[in-house]
């Protein structure tokens, strides 16, 4: 569904947000006196769109948009976008800060995820970049195993620190990246959080704050860790109506407002949910009442939906 010119739509808003310093949403903890520095020095690689995550997300529609639209007119302008800030001194500067007592939990699990898997796509693109980032991915992906293996409860809110779609996106740069140790820690951790799980409460979707659903990506989580069988057993238990009640797309009175502009992402990532349960007609819909929201209004959602339509769409 990922037409050239959506390509390049979605292309352009990234483009313009990865450079863009300011507005920004400062996200560091100080443990003692220190002068100031600007977020281009702390995060070289990932100082626009917002923030860090935002930035790491943007990145990575680049790299997808190159891979499925290698003809597309930004094409070298992505290609020189990633090159400033995909390269080597970059991305040290950017793995010296999860280094340092302040990087300790930054991010932690979104951002980690997201990088995850913008290295999984450079992969799967044999891109150039992905030397670059090998070796923050690798810190990244044993910090996510360790912190699986510990964490006795998944976080199942809407927001950045649902555990599952970390998962998912972890899940998936452990097959492109071939880390078998990060693979089946994540297997073992979706089993023992979700494994029991029954009669989820979709009545209580959405909340203001969700741009995830979380049945719906627990669910895809599960349906990419248990064989087919296994998964429609725990669907059944899990989801005994279905989710028809999550396919209407939520209620948006105010695109501009931060917390609102989340439920035009709520509805392309539970688009991206029904495309992989199989249910490619609600998937349709939600992206139909998201997409005119993606670029052209506020930045509290312009800094990052367009990376959501992406992954909805491809």
């Amino acid at each position: 569904m990922l037409t050239p010119e959506t390509a390049s739509r979605l292309a352009h808003v990234a483009l313009a947000n990865i450079d863009r310093p300011y507005p920004r949403h400062l996200q560091h903890l100080m443990i003692a006196d220190e002068t100031p520095l600007a977020e281009r020095e702390r995060h070289p690689a990932f100082y626009g769109s917002y923030d860090w995550h935002s930035a790491v997300h943007m990145h990575w529609l680049l790299v997808r948009v190159l891979r499925l639209c290698p003809t597309a007119r930004e094409a070298s302008r992505i290609a020189d976008a990633l090159d400033r800030h995909l390269n080597v001194q970059a991305i040290e500067r950017e793995l010296a800060y999860f280094r340092s007592l302040a990087g300790r939990t930054f991010e932690r699990p979104y951002g980690w995820a997201w990088l995850l898997e913008l290295q999984a796509e450079a992969l799967r693109s044999r891109a150039r970049w992905s030397g670059a980032l090998e070796p923050l991915a690798t810190h990244l992906a044993g910090r996510l195993r360790d912190y699986l293996a510990v964490a006795p409860y998944p976080v199942r809110a809407g927001s950045h620190g649902n555990s599952a779609f970390a998962c998912v996106l972890a899940l998936d740069y452990a097959h492109a990246a071939q880390d078998a140790t990060l693979e089946l820690e994540i297997r073992k951790t979706a089993g023992r959080w979700y494994g029991a799980d029954r009669d989820a409460p979709l009545a209580y979707e959405p909340s203001l704050d969700d741009f995830l659903s979380p049945a719906l990506t627990e669910a895809v989580l599960m349906q990419d860790v248990l064989g087919a069988g296994e998964f429609m057993a725990w669907l059944k238990r899990f989801a005994p109506r279905g989710f028809g009640a999550l396919a209407a797309p939520p209620t948006v009175v105010d695109h501009a407002d931060p917390k609102q502009s989340h439920l035009d992402g709520l509805c392309l990532s539970r688009a991206w949910c029904f495309r992989r349960l199989g249910d490619a007609a609600a998937a349709e819909a939600l992206i139909e009442a998201a997409l005119p929201h993606v670029a052209g209004g506020d930045y509290a959602g312009e800094h990052w939906l367009a990376s959501f339509a992406a992954l909805a769409l491809t």
